[in-house]
Parts: C-alpha cells; structure tokens; sequence
C-alpha cells in the first residue's frame, strides 16, 4: 500500500476484494484502482491548498468521485465536510463559515482554495482515532446549519456493528441509490459494504426512465443488500418485481415506514428480511432495526439495538430500562459533538445517554417502537398527539398513497390536527369519507380538523418530509 495511504481510516482495513461500480458510466475500481485515484487526488488537494491547514468540503455529485474525495481528504490529514453538491452559492458561504473549510472539491475532482482562507505554518498530520473527520449536515445550509462531528473511531465502531448484524453474504453486491452526503447514504450504504469486502453499486438518485426497469435492473447486477428511505420505495415498487431470492436483505429508514408500506415492499422483494430501520447521522447511521414478522404488525417497531443500549427519559428526566418517552442511546458510533456549538451538543446529551429526540415505547426485552417526534408533537388542550403517529394511521386507508400531519391553530384547544393527503391514482375517496373513517380508527382529539388533497408531499435532498412547508402550503388552501 502507499505509505500515505497507510493510515486513512476504513480504507486502510478494506479487503482485496472490495470493489465499486458506477452503473451509469460502467465504470468499475478496484481496491487498487480506488487506492490509486486517491493517491493523485490527495496530491492534487497538496498542491491546491499548499500551506492551508483545516477541513475541506466534498460537494461531488458522482457517488465514486466523493468517495475518492472523502478518503483523499482523510489521507492528507483533513476533516472532509459531506454537502449537497446543488448548494446556491449563498449556502456554500454559509458552510464555509459554519465548517472553517480551507477547500472545496467539486465535480470530477476538481479542488479549489477557498477565497480568504489563511495560510498556516506546516501541513496537517495523520488523523487520530479520536479526531474530528467528518462533518454531515443535519439542517439547512440558509440559517443556522447544525454540523455533526464523527471520529474515525465512531465510524469504524458503526461499520464493524453493521457488518456483524447485517452479515457478510448480503453485503458482497450492495446498490446505493442515496446520495453520499448524509449517513444512510454514506456509512450505511457504501462505506458499510466496502468495509465488509464486497462490491458496491452506485446509482445516486435514480431518474424516473431507471426506476421503470429497476427490477430489472437488480437481477442483472445480482443485486443482494440495498437501503433507501420510504419515498423512494413507493416509487421503485411499482416497477415489475425482480427476479425472487435475488434479493437477500432490504433496509428501509430516515423517515416513518407504516406497516401497509412496509408489506408492499416486502411483497414486491419477495422475501421477509425487510427491516425497519433507525439511525440518526449523530449516531453514524443504523442503530437498530427489525423485521416486519417481529413488528407483528406495530407500526415504527424498529426491534433492539445494535451495539449499547436503548433507554427512555420521562417528563421528569428520569430514565428508564422499558416504559415510553424520549429515547436515548447509549452506544461507541455516538458523534463527537456538534461544531462550534458547546450548547447544542451539551444539549443533546443526559450524562452519557445521547438525546434522540424520538419517541418511542421499550419494552422489557429490549426492543423498540418509534412512535414520533418531541418537536412534531400537537398539543391538543393539553392532550398530546404525535404527528407520525396520524400519518400511520392515515396511510392505513385503502385510497391513501402518503399522509403528513401537522398542528394547525385551533382558538379553543390551542391546536388541533391538520393534514396532507396524496390520494391513490384513480381514488374516488373523499375528504368527508376519511374524516368519518378516522373516527373509527384514533381517538376524538386526534381526528384531523383539517383534511386537504395534495399531488406530492415535500421533502428535502435526504428524502424527509418538510412538514414546516405542508403545513405552510395547507393552511394556505380551502378543503375540497
């Protein structure tokens, strides 16, 4: 191996036989040839910031090139900073004055020296174990951005976790459709397989034409193990299903799977080991997950930890080993701490229990149930209703492709529950029929007051609901 290669963290430990393949070139790297590209990209990052200390921005939109990036940067010692490579150029200012980054490389490689950086005596060593080396972005990049730092300590610990539970096999032919800017793409998707030996396949964001043959598409690259978040699956599914016991293992996260969701993909992969995911980019991706036989049909079952320990905080801030209220995470992924930020990051912690800000039911083997969100929660009179828990509810019903709920202003309670409904192609559904189906299925106060038709939910680059935006564009309509 090159000597400067030597101490790049994960690349150093990858077996001969990881690979990675890029299905829209059919361009494929070896462990040589991926060892190879970083070297020249190291050297080009030398030459470019000669005399700059501090981290780089990877904004590349290729998933092999930001890979290649992301360990060229790992190599000459710098902490890389994962963005979306659509970024305005107000928010690139924005991450280089929240990140402190002296570069940033962009498409194919190209690396650039930030305006105004400062020179610096010396050049940076090789990263530590416990020193900052990555940097994901949790929030917008137009206020306030939240950076989270991981070591490659916590990495490492995240990979080994996920390989021992997922399994080598599956992890031999991984697909990664994310983008390899946040944790789910990035560590859970591509770092996790390369790790573990085996072959990567990078189709970043698949267009609607690739989507039509995805089935197709999976059997001829005998495609095993793949992740992505519900939004994409709703899509994918309605493709003609691959070629059964191609597929070994499907993980879905990064937003609320409802059990009827959670069938259909199952349905449509043709096998059982479809898992329900939780992770947080603080906690450097999965955390835990389970099937939907071990859900026994409960919505948000997201099964026992993978590696450490689940706990519950209740009102009081006492914490429990089973019961309900905000989970918190005891485990060795857990990030360093949110950058430049003493507060958020003292914040986010309850002594050494990491705050998920998630709400969940423990029960006394172990295992977790996610029921919603602290900061999406609707006061009702007092009364307190989980917004994830309406959106489930909601896509139970037959004609209902995708729900949102969110708290609307109500004079009488303070809030009551509104939501958006994207109807299922060719539903005579409507809106009175479901308010009425609702009265069956939650109790009084969490039937929506507010019930409006959409075309499409939005969501951000990570494919999560914006609920700030539906609720600002629903209570802005009038009801059908």
């Amino acid at each position: 191996m090159n000597s400067s290669l030597a101490s790049v963290p994960l690349l150093d430990q990858f077996p001969r036989s990881a690979a990675m393949t890029d299905l829209r070139s059919g361009q494929r790297w070896t462990l040589d040839d991926i060892r190879s590209a970083v070297a020249v990209r190291r050297k080009q990052l030398a030459s470019a910031l000669s005399g700059l200390a501090g981290p780089v921005v990877v904004g590349e939109a290729n998933g092999a090139e930001a890979l290649i990036s992301l360990f060229a940067t790992w190599a000459a010692g710098r902490m890389a900073v994962m963005v979306n490579p659509g970024l305005a150029p107000p928010e690139r200012l924005t991450v280089i004055a929240h990140s402190g980054a002296t570069g940033w490389i962009s498409g194919g490689g190209q690396v650039e020296k930030v305006e105004g950086a400062e020179t610096t005596d010396g050049e940076p060593g090789p990263l530590t174990m416990d020193a900052p080396c990555l940097m994901m972005m949790t929030s917008g990049t137009t206020g306030t951005p939240k950076g989270i730092l991981h070591s490659p300590r916590s990495l490492k610990a995240r990979v080994a976790l996920n390989i021992a539970h997922i399994g080598e096999a599956p992890l031999m032919r991984s697909l990664c459709v994310l983008p390899v800017f946040f944790g789910h793409g990035l560590i859970g998707n591509c770092l996790t397989p390369l790790a573990a030996g085996g072959e990567l396949f990078l189709l970043n964001g698949p267009q609607p034409a690739e989507l039509a043959s995805f089935g197709t598409m999976l059997d001829r690259n005998r495609i095993a193990f793949m992740s992505s978040v519900p939004s994409f699956w709703r899509l994918a599914s309605r493709a003609p299903r691959p070629e059964a016991g191609r597929l070994q293992r499907v993980h879905i996260g990064s937003a609320p799977l409802s059990a009827e969701l959670w069938q259909a993909i199952s349905d449509w992969a043709g096998i059982g080991e479809v898992y329900n995911m939780f992770g947080m980019t603080e906690t450097a991706n999965w955390i835990g997950g389970a099937t939907l036989s071990e859900a026994a049909g409960r919505d948000g079952h997201v099964g026992r930890i993978w590696g450490g320990h689940y706990g519950v905080r209740d009102d009081t801030g006492r914490i429990h080993d089973r019961g309900r209220g905000e989970v918190l995470v005891s485990s060795p992924s857990i990030m360093l701490g949110y950058t430049g930020s003493v507060s958020l990051t003292r914040a986010a912690f309850s002594g050494d229990w990491f705050r998920t800000g998630d709400i969940g039911e423990l029960s006394e083997d172990g295992s977790l149930t996610l029921v919603g969100r602290m900061k999406t929660e609707i006061n009702r009179g007092g009364i307190k209703i989980l917004a994830e828990e309406i959106d489930m509810m909601l896509e139970r019903h037959p004609d209902i492709e995708e729900a949102c709920a969110f708290a609307i202003p109500d004079p009488a309670a303070g809030e009551a529950v509104g939501a958006a409904l994207v109807f299922k192609a060719g539903s005579a559904a409507n809106i009175a029929a479901i308010r009425q189906w609702c009265r069956g299925q939650v109790r009084a106060e969490g039937v929506p007051v507010k019930l409006v038709a959409v075309e499409e939910i939005p969501r951000n680059d990570r494919g999560k609901i914006v609920r700030s935006a539906v609720r600002e564009a629903v209570l802005g309509s009038r009801e059908p």
